[in-house]
């Protein structure tokens, strides 16, 4: 995900608004699951792959709430000044969009990465993605927003994502075109997930996360051992 985009994101959730609250309660439930799935120890090395320079309460939450800061080591596309700034205890190192990672093979216990995959440009640079993040770590944990959830994220707007051309229709009508090209976002299903883990060979585990709604829940994970 570029800076603009990332910006872009948290400018439709307002400040001290319902749609932030929300967001951050969502957010601090994939924190618990991620703890959940991943059981990390205090000495466990962390990768957080795609943090972002906007530093807010529903932002970074993996560097707000574990204790073990100093055990994160962060990528992300920008400078990270203002990340850096605000999580001095961990490590940030800039990364390459589509690019290997900067790091050795199960240099990590974990990596994880949370509403990112969706932003990396086209199916085969998911695939690299998830690749990558098994490459460098013996356990993943990977968070996305659900395309069933009942308001589209990036945009707020809602049920029309259930069907592609009427939310190219409404995304044009409202000048949010930009979110309706593979490049900038692919909607994710439980069902793609599944597709991105199956040539890993791995053991694999989907489900829910974020706001409890059963299937239409606001996040799907992607825990891999």
């Amino acid at each position: 995900m570029t800076d603009t985009f990332d910006s872009q994101y948290y400018q439709v959730v307002a400040r001290q608004s319902l749609a932030e609250r929300l967001l951050i309660a969502a957010r601090h439930r994939i924190f618990r699951d991620f703890i959940a799935h991943m059981n990390p120890t205090p000495a466990d090395r962390i990768l957080d792959v795609g943090v972002s320079d906007v530093v807010n309460d529903g932002a970074n939450v993996l560097e707000r709430r574990y204790p073990y800061q100093h055990n994160i080591t962060a990528c992300g596309l920008g400078d990270g000044k203002a990340f850096k700034t605000a999580y001095a205890a961990a490590d940030y190192v800039r990364i390459e969009p589509n690019v290997a990672l900067p790091f050795a093979d199960a240099s990590f216990e974990i990596a994880t990465s949370n509403a990112v995959l969706e932003h990396v440009g086209s199916p085969a640079n998911q695939e690299f993605f998830v690749r990558e993040l098994s490459r460098v770590a013996k356990r993943v944990f990977i968070t996305v927003p659900n395309r069933y959830f009942p308001v589209e994220h990036h945009t707020a707007l809602p049920l029309l994502h259930y069907n592609d051309d009427l939310f190219a229709i409404a995304c044009d009508l409202f000048d949010k075109s930009e979110w309706t090209e593979t490049k900038n976002l692919i909607l994710m299903s439980r069902r793609r997930l599944s597709e991105l883990a199956r040539p890993l060979g791995r053991t694999v585990k989907i489900g829910t996360t974020g706001l409890p709604l059963g299937p239409f829940s606001s996040n799907l994970y992607l825990a891999i051992r």
